[in-house]
C-alpha cells in the first residue's frame, strides 16, 4: 500500500524530467537547473505534506481505540500495545524524502564529485582524445560501445558516459542511443557501477551489500545481452548517419 502522496511525488518526478529536458533543448539552459528546480518542488510539496500530518493526542487514540477494542475487555491496559503503535504511526511524517538523503555519508557524495573531476582532469589534458581514438576507432563505434558499458559497471557509469560526451566522438543517432543503453544497464551489473548503487549501500548497510548484488548479476547481464540485441535490431536504420 502506497504511502499518503505517493502519485504526486511520482507526477512531480515526472514532470521534473519533462522540465530538464525542455530547459534544455528549447532554452539551452543546463539540466542541473531543472534537476535542482524539482528538488526545491518536492521539498516544499513535502513541508505542505507533512504540515498536513498533525500528531494526534494520546487522549484521541484512547478514545479512538475503546471504540475499536472495548473499554470493558482485559483491563485498562490490555490495549496500551495497541495504543503506541498508533500513537507512533501518528507521529510519523507522511513523505521524509530529505531525512533519508542526510543519511548518505559524505564519503560517497565526494566519491562522485571527486570522480567527475578526475574524468574532467583527463580531458584538459588529452587522454580522452586517446580513449576515443583507441576505443571507437579501433574497435568501431557498436563494439566499443558494448565495451564501455561492460566497464561503467566497473568505474560507474556516470564518469563513463561523461568520458564518452568529453571525447567529442561523431556518432549516429543509434550509436549514441546504444552507448547510453549500454552504461545504463551495463553499470547495473555491479552494485558499485551505478550512482543508486553506491547510495544505496551507504544507506541499507548489511542489508544491501556488494555481495548481495552480485548473486543476480547474471540476470542483469542476461538483460544487457537482450537489450543490445533489441536495440541493435529494431533501431537498425538510425545507425546510418
Amino acid at each position: 500500500m502506497l504511502e499518503a502522496g505517493a502519485f504526486r511525488v511520482i507526477l512531480l518526478f515526472l514532470g521534473t524530467i519533462a522540465l530538464t529536458v525542455s530547459l534544455h533543448n528549447f532554452l539551452h539552459l543546463p539540466a542541473a537547473l531543472g534537476m535542482m528546480f524539482g528538488l526545491g518542488l518536492l521539498k516544499l510539496y513535502s513541508f505542505i505534506l507533512n504540515r498536513g500530518s498533525v500528531p494526534v493526542e494520546v487522549d484521541e487514540l484512547e478514545e479512538g481505540l475503546s471504540v475499536v477494542l472495548g473499554s470493558d475487555e482485559g483491563g485498562p491496559d490490555a490495549d496500551r500495545p495497541a495504543r503506541g503503535a498508533v500513537a507512533r504511526a501518528a507521529n510519523t511524517k507522511p513523505l521524509r524524502t530529505f531525512e533519508l538523503m542526510e543519511k548518505i555519508e559524505w564519503d560517497t557524495l565526494l566519491f562522485f564529485y571527486g570522480i567527475v573531476m578526475a574524468v574532467g582532469g583527463l580531458n584538459a589534458l588529452g587522454y580522452l582524445g586517446v580513449f576515443s581514438s583507441v576505443f571507437y576507432d579501433g574497435l568501431g563505434p557498436t563494439s566499443a560501445s558494448i565495451v564501455v558499458g561492460i566497464l561503467s559497471a566497473i568505474v560507474d557509469n556516470v564518469p563513463v558516459m561523461f568520458a564518452v560526451l568529453s571525447a567529442g566522438l561523431s556518432l549516429s543517432q543509434g550509436e549514441w542511443l546504444l552507448v547510453t543503453l549500454t552504461t545504463a544497464v551495463g553499470g547495473s551489473l555491479l552494485s558499485v557501477g551505478s550512482a543508486g548503487g553506491v547510495a544505496l549501500m551507504g544507506l541499507a548497510r548489511g542489508s544491501y551489500t556488494f555481495g548481495a548484488h552480485l548473486r543476480w548479476s547474471w540476470a542483469i547481464g542476461l538483460g544487457y545481452a537482450v537489450s543490445v540485441g533489441a536495440h541493435l535490431l529494431l533501431n537498425r536504420p538510425l545507425f546510418v548517419g
